[in-house]
């Protein structure tokens, strides 16, 4: 049988089937390093291939399941990273104290079993999961393969270091080579692993970015540690749909599922100038979020513009688009966004609910309560067609919302429009039209 040789790049984690003196990905110089040998793979149609089902492992928690696409996969490694503080740790504790499919292994490289013990202890868990306090690898290895546990929690990946690389933990080379070691040794065993990162300044994970090619899953934990919700958003997912959430609320004995994110969100909303709901969604469950502006007189000869989840360069695309295509001025205005709930907000469907709520608090007139809007806006002032414009509507008018502004290119289903008046829109004004001219508020 014919062989292969694999060469990478110890900074950043490139294979080449040959040796290269400079890194075409990261541009490091001699960097590439003989990683074995082994067969080719066998190959067939994929026809051939008889799948069988699934076989899902729960968590514990229904709203992180659902996020996951109905729970773990044997052998499935993920990667759940955010800022410190916010309660990564309290999460994977609860879901190894809920875990029922199997032997449980903790292991923690930055506390101690006294610090871990403490905070069980406080959350009130029952604590029959097995707990090691390890930042070698070859150690921690052998324990996996003694063991051999269903559910696997290493806090936090950074912390561990191996002995076939003369580097200090957290280095790149430290991170690339224990977390490709651990996924292999898991995947052979089928056991399920969760892998928490560190973050940078940017909010992004810490490490080599082949830290999050190797991983199946990519988990987000968003929110602030001074307010008590959380947000588990599944960024990648190689066994079910990205953009799903999971929404938790911080309580004293750790982690609450919160059933109704949309009622959670809504439920301290007040009918005031500058709030517009705004149905969210990248995954196949909607959201509907609070999207709140405040314009105000700029005191100095730069105006302000501040934005809280939601992309600053974006607001000030949607101004400029106001100010050039509907009239809209706003150069000497400061402008304040807000989106309730600490939900990271990106998708481009958001610019018309945006856009309204600054024209409203603006001209200081609100909109209908029972409003809502979404749609992408382009440079020209057009009102562009997003995804998921049913099941938007759908959960809308499951709380009882009775008016939508939604692009014109929208497709629907006749039943989907019985009790809910929708106002298709070409363009941002005939939006503003319908929405302080043409409706009562």
């Amino acid at each position: 049988m014919r062989r292969y040789k694999d060469f990478i790049c110890k900074e950043c984690g490139y294979r080449s089937p040959k040796w290269l003196g400079r890194c075409p990905s990261c541009g490091s110089w001699d960097s590439f390093n003989e990683e074995g040998e082994g067969p080719f793979p066998l190959v067939k149609p994929l026809k051939e291939f008889n799948g069988e089902k699934v076989r899902r492992l729960k968590t514990g928690f229904k709203n992180l399941d659902e996020a996951l696409n109905g729970g773990l996969v044997e052998g499935q490694v993920v990667l759940i990273f955010g800022e410190p503080g916010i309660g990564k740790s309290t999460l994977l504790l609860q879901v190894c104290d809920r875990f029922s499919e199997g032997e449980v292994l903790y292991v923690s490289g930055e506390e101690s079993k006294e610090q871990v013990y403490l905070r069980a202890r406080r959350l009130n868990l029952k604590g029959d999961f097995l707990f090691l306090a390890q930042t070698h690898l070859e150690s921690l290895l052998e324990t996996v393969l003694e063991v051999k546990p269903k559910l696997l929690v290493i806090d936090s990946v950074q912390t561990l270091h191996s002995d076939r690389v003369e580097s200090s933990p957290g280095s790149v080379s430290q991170v690339r080579e224990c977390s490709f070691r651990i996924v292999e040794v898991c995947k052979e065993l089928g056991t399920c692993v969760f892998l928490v990162g560190q973050v940078n300044k940017e909010g992004n994970v810490a490490g080599p970015k082949v830290l999050e090619h190797v991983v199946d899953t990519l988990l987000s934990f968003e929110g602030e540690r001074q307010n008590f919700y959380r947000v588990v958003k599944v960024i990648k997912n190689r066994f079910g749909s990205t953009g799903e959430i999971g929404v938790f609320k911080m309580g004293e004995r750790g982690l609450e599922e919160v059933p109704e994110p949309s009622e959670f969100f809504l439920k301290e909303r007040l009918h005031q100038p500058g709030s517009v709901v705004y149905p969210y969604t990248e995954g196949s469950k909607p959201l509907l979020l609070e999207v709140q502006s405040l314009v105000l007189p700029s005191l100095y000869s730069s105006p302000q513009r501040r934005t809280y989840c939601f992309d600053p360069n974006r607001l000030v695309m949607i101004l400029a688009i106001l100010e050039k295509r509907a009239k809209v001025f706003l150069r000497d205005q400061d402008v304040f966004l807000n989106v309730v709930g600490g939900v990271e907000v990106r998708e481009p469907s958001a610019d018309l609910s945006v856009a309204l709520s600054v024209v409203s608090a603006k001209v200081d007139k609100a909109v209908p309560e029972d409003l809502i809007a979404f749609g992408e806006l382009g440079l020209g002032g057009e009102v562009r067609a997003v995804h998921f414009c049913e099941y938007r509507l759908m959960e809308a008018k499951r709380f009882g919302f009775k008016k939508a502004i939604i692009p014109k290119g929208c497709e629907l289903p006749e039943e989907l429009k019985e009790g809910l008046e929708i106002f298709k829109v070409r363009h941002i004004k005939e939006a503003l039209e319908v929405c302080f001219e043409g409706i009562n508020s």
